[in-house]
């Protein structure tokens, strides 16, 4: 049952060959299992996920089942759950029980999904490896030597590994797409503001933005139907009709122009990666799409335009940590400035130290106009790389990542080097549009992601593209050996 799709299991439900409680208490077996080697849960919710189970088989034995009731999926644990930890895999919420649902897992839960549990991730999703957690490094499922990726490479690794069929995941800067590129899954990040980030622990408010982690393109339609949508307690939450997100998938690619990026095939691109893209692209053309080769002059400041934005952000919201209202609290403090830097001193990792400190200089005094000012507008230089891109093709395409997945500790000590994992994904969280990366082949034994970027909301058409690439493909359907 692990290596079926949610299609496949709402199709498994719907006959009758087994229950919700047969499929929930199966992933929670291969959870105890495997978990102890992939590490990919923080929190394992066995007692709550067979009781959400057994009232899906109530629901679907009155006919009143939606298409997603009774099949699990594990969350990030960068959203809130009521009545459970949301640590944002940092000591300084190791303690911090929820009192509320974070939106998306209102929404989930709406759909009738069943929660498994809190997923490892990058500390505060400060990271590109998940090598940052305070519960220890998430392991890649095709190579336990090897990273997942980041900050969602928990939600990724779970998914690979066969411990959920199905994942969320955020994005800030790649998290999601980095992380499915490198666990051989289909991952979405999808417009700014189309899903609600009410209940996200913050990094960088103008960039984080959740999306699912599938193996199928048509996974990741059904999942994102679920969890789109207006909420009024998110002040960047977009109004605006969700469509069927599955209705256009078997649509003919005949027609579309597809860009290609020179600048995503210049230096920094490994040779193998480079290669296995082209093949994917050669796919594309069978498939009725023209390749056209296109610009985005400012896309290499991408990095140094994220890298002040991010952090700046990152400082303000992470203030809220201070030892007062909640999380970790340091022992016998002497007076309030003392509380303020111990505990801050105890609760955050390094990465997360780093990225406050870049930050709060950046918005210094005398240095908010050269640093983040600046990045801003450089932001406003890449979107408009964007706009004028798709006045020529229909979609950008492009490596997900520039290398496949590197070993564990191989890049933590080198902290510009493991940027440069996220150079093909960076631009698109600074421009706000959707994007996503899909298996694309494999190298050594290590898989391959192709990324599809689209105009602002047009995650109906990459998905697509991405379900039309899947028909006449079987990357997606490969899985790591260790845990067939």
């Amino acid at each position: 049952m692990h290596t079926k799709t949610l299609r496949e299991l709402a199709d498994g439900l719907d006959s009758g060959q087994f229950s919700s409680e047969e499929l929930t208490r199966h992933f929670l077996t291969r959870i105890a299992e495997h978990n102890p080697t992939v590490n990919a849960f923080i929190t394992v919710l066995e007692q709550e996920a067979m009781a959400q189970a057994k009232a899906a088989d109530a629901r679907r034995s009155s006919g009143r089942a939606s298409i997603l009731d009774g099949i699990p999926l594990a969350h990030k644990d960068i959203f809130c759950t009521a009545g459970v930890r949301t640590s944002c895999a940092s000591k300084m919420l190791d303690n911090f029980i929820a009192p509320y649902n974070a939106t998306v897992v209102e929404k989930i839960a709406s759909a009738g999904m069943i929660t498994l549990g809190k997923t490892n991730m990058d500390e505060f999703a400060m990271g590109s490896s998940n090598e940052t957690s305070w519960y220890g490094p998430v392991r890649n499922p095709w190579n336990t030597d090897c990273v997942p990726g980041g900050s969602s490479g928990g939600s990724a690794a779970a998914v690979a590994a066969g411990l959920a069929p199905a994942s969320t995941g955020t994005d800030t800067g790649g998290s999601i797409r980095q992380p499915a590129a490198l666990c051989n899954l289909t991952g979405l990040k999808p417009t700014y503001g189309l899903v609600s980030r009410y209940g996200m622990i913050a990094f960088a408010s103008s960039l984080d933005q959740a999306g699912p982690m599938t193996r199928t393109a048509e996974d990741a339609a059904l999942m994102l139907q679920a969890m789109a949508g207006f909420d009024d307690k998110d002040s960047t939450s977009l109004k605006r009709d969700i469509p069927d997100y599955s209705a256009s998938l078997n649509d003919s690619l005949k027609g579309k122009v597809i860009g290609i990026p020179k600048e995503f095939f210049a230096e920094g691109l490994s040779d193998e990666i480079a290669t296995k893209v082209r093949d994917a692209l050669a796919e594309y053309e069978k498939l009725g799409a023209t390749l056209k080769e296109i610009s985005l002059p400012h896309s290499h400041l991408s990095i140094p335009c994220y890298y002040v934005i991010a952090p700046a952000e990152a400082s303000t919201n992470l203030s809220r940590y201070d030892g007062v209202r909640y999380g970790h609290r340091c022992d016998d403090p002497k007076d309030l400035a003392d509380l303020y830097t111990r505990t801050r001193e105890e609760g955050f990792g390094d990465e997360v130290k780093r990225r406050i400190l870049v930050g709060t200089y950046a918005l210094s005094a005398g240095f908010y106009d050269a640093y983040y000012r600046k990045a801003q507008r450089i932001r406003r230089l890449i979107k408009q790389d964007f706009i004028d891109a798709f006045k020529e093709v229909d979609i950008i395409a492009g490596p997900t990542s520039p290398n496949p997945a590197f070993g564990l500790g191989e890049k933590v000590n080198d902290p510009l080097t493991m940027y440069l994992e996220d150079m093909y994904t960076i631009a698109v969280n600074l421009a706000g549009i959707p994007a996503l990366s899909l298996p694309a082949g494999l190298v050594d034994g290590k898989p391959v992601g192709l990324q599809l970027i689209g105009k602002d909301f047009c995650e109906a058409e990459i998905l697509n593209a991405a379900h039309q690439f899947q028909l006449v493909t079987d990357w997606h359907k490969q899985t790591p050996a260790a845990f067939a």
